[in-house]
C-alpha cells in the first residue's frame, strides 16, 4: 500500500482563539504548521484570520493577510503544500478569489455541492439557526475557472454522498480530464457521518484510482474512523480545524499532537508517511504550473 499524505488543518473558520489553541497570526501559523510538519503533515489547509485585535475569531480575505500568512509557513516549512480553503457563505466570492489569485496554492478546497448546514441541541432545538452552505453549480463553476487559470488543482470537498456520486461531472463539465481528488467531509449533523463502516459504499461512486482522504470531525469517536481510512489506502487529515480531542479523550494542545497521533494510525495499518516531494508526485502536482 502507497504511503499517506497528511494534511493538517490548522485553524479552520471560526474556531475562537479564546477557548481553542487556534493559531491566528503569520507567527501564530507558522509555528503550528512547523510543529504538525515535524510530525508528518507535508499538507497545510489554511484558513486566514482578522488581525485586528480581538477579531481573531474571525475570516478574513484580505490577499495581504494571506500572502503573508502562506510566506510564513512556506518559510517555516520547507517544501510544504498548501491547500487553502475557498468555503464561503452567498454568491459573493471576490475575496476567496482574489486569495487564490495573490497566494496560488497548490491545492485549494472545493465545496462541491450545498447542505442544509445543521445543529441540534439534545432537546432537538437548533444550536444555531439553519443556515444554507450555498455552492450552486454556477458558484462551483467560477471557482474552477479560477483554479484552471492559476494552476491550482481542486480538492471536491464532499459532505454527502450525493456531492460524492456527481463530482466527477461537476470536474469533466468545467474542463478538468483527470479524475477530481475527492475529500470525504464526514461528523457534520446534517451530512454524512463519521462511521467507518460508510467508507466502502463511498468508495464504490468513486472514479476508479482516484485519490481520496476523510475529513472527520468530531471528539474522540472520529479516530476510527481516521483508522479506517488508513487501512483502506486513503490519505489523511485532521487538525484543529476538525477537532481538539486525541483518541484518548484529552484535548490536544497543538496540531502538532493531532498529527503525531495520525500518523500512528497510518503506521499502524502498515502505510508509511508521504514527504512533501512524496506527496507532490502522489497528488499529480509535479509541475503546478500546467494546467489540468
Amino acid at each position: 500500500m502507497d504511503k499517506a499524505v497528511l494534511t493538517c488543518a490548522l485553524t479552520g473558520v471560526l474556531t475562537d482563539p479564546a477557548v481553542y489553541p487556534a493559531p491566528v497570526t503569520p507567527e501564530q501559523m507558522a509555528h503550528e504548521a512547523r510543529r504538525a510538519f515535524d510530525e508528518g503533515a507535508s499538507v497545510m489547509h489554511v484558513h486566514f484570520r482578522n488581525l485586528a485585535a480581538g477579531k481573531g475569531h474571525l475570516p478574513s480575505w484580505e490577499p495581504e493577510v494571506a500572502t503573508a500568512v502562506i510566506a510564513a509557513i512556506r518559510d517555516a516549512c520547507p517544501g510544504v503544500l498548501i491547500n487553502q480553503t475557498t468555503g464561503v457563505v452567498g454568491p459573493d466570492i471576490a475575496g476567496p478569489l482574489a486569495c487564490l489569485r495573490a497566494v496560488r496554492p497548490e491545492i485549494a478546497a472545493l465545496n462541491a455541492g450545498s447542505l442544509n448546514y445543521l445543529k441540534t441541541r439534545a432537546d432537538g432545538s437548533w444550536a444555531w439557526p439553519p443556515m444554507l452552505f450555498d455552492n450552486p453549480v454556477e458558484k462551483v463553476a467560477a471557482f474552477l475557472a479560477v483554479m484552471r487559470e492559476n494552476g491550482i488543482e481542486p480538492e471536491f470537498e464532499c459532505f454527502d454522498t450525493g456531492i460524492v456520486r456527481t463530482a466527477a461531472a461537476v470536474a469533466l463539465n468545467n474542463g478538468f480530464a483527470r479524475p477530481p481528488k475527492y475529500n470525504f467531509v464526514m461528523g457534520v449533523e446534517s451530512g454524512m457521518p463519521a462511521d467507518p463502516e460508510l467508507l466502502p459504499i463511498l468508495l464504490r461512486h468513486i472514479v476508479a484510482g482516484a485519490r481520496w482522504s476523510v475529513t472527520a470531525i468530531g471528539r474522540r469517536e472520529i479516530w476510527p474512523l481516521h483508522a479506517r481510512a488508513a487501512e483502506l489506502g486513503g490519505d489523511l487529515r485532521t487538525g484543529l480545524e476538525d477537532t481538539i480531542y486525541l483518541p484518548d479523550g484529552a484535548r490536544a494542545a497543538s496540531n502538532g499532537d493531532l498529527v503525531r497521533a495520525l500518523a500512528s494510525l497510518a503506521r499502524a495499518a502498515g502505510r508509511g508517511i508521504a514527504s512533501p516531494a512524496e506527496a507532490r508526485a502522489a497528488l499529480n502536482l509535479s509541475n503546478k504550473e500546467t494546467t489540468p
